[in-house]
């Protein structure tokens, strides 16, 4: 069965809600301004793709393959990324909504999440190791089991994450985060 392959190729303003895109390879393609919501990208392969103030709310993932490819400006919610081809998968959001998004057990290392809410999403068991959370609202988000060795939360907030029951070793903190670190303990932190 051959597959269609798309390079160096444009999508802007297309409207793919609720129904599949077609099952093909995308490489080094850019979609912008583009509604995916409730609609199918599963098998599907983007390799070195961009997507630009696109909206994948509720998009099936199922096998779909990502890699070195970048959300900006996107509204992401309710996407289960850990349906994805797990083989070199890699992407980078920028300024993007990611709210009740899963990525358990998911090995997602020196990933950079930049400017974005990603509140209610799920990263237990996932590993983490050297990514960067830069800015990022992770308000109710899950930490359990996760491998965080040597990532960056300086300067994002709203996160809760337990020392006891994730691998923090070198991983990079604001003293303004603190109350993230210790909720489980139910104790009052005052300036």
């Amino acid at each position: 069965m051959n597959r269609t392959f798309f390079q160096d190729q444009k999508f802007d303003n297309i409207r793919f809600t609720g129904k599949a895109l077609e099952t093909a390879d995308y490489e080094n393609c850019i979609f912008t301004g583009c509604d995916f919501s409730d609609s199918d990208l599963s098998d599907s392969n983007f390799l070195e793709c961009t997507f630009i103030g696109c909206n994948l709310s509720l998009t099936s993932l199922m096998n779909t393959s990502i890699r070195e490819t970048v959300f900006r400006d996107c509204k992401l919610l309710g996407l289960h990324f850990d349906d994805c081809s797990r083989l070199f998968l890699s992407f980078e959001f920028d300024n993007c909504s990611a709210d009740l998004c899963s990525f358990n057990k998911l090995v997602l290392n020196g990933t950079k999440f930049k400017n974005s809410r990603i509140t209610e999403a799920d990263f237990t068991e996932s590993e983490l190791k050297r990514s960067s959370f830069i800015n990022c609202d992770l308000q109710r988000s899950i930490f359990r089991n996760t491998n965080l060795e040597g990532a960056d939360f300086r300067s994002s907030f709203n996160y809760s994450i337990d020392p006891s029951s994730n691998r923090i070793r070198k991983a990079r903190f604001s003293l303004s985060g603190l109350p993230g670190l210790l909720d489980r303990f139910d104790i009052i932190i005052e300036e």
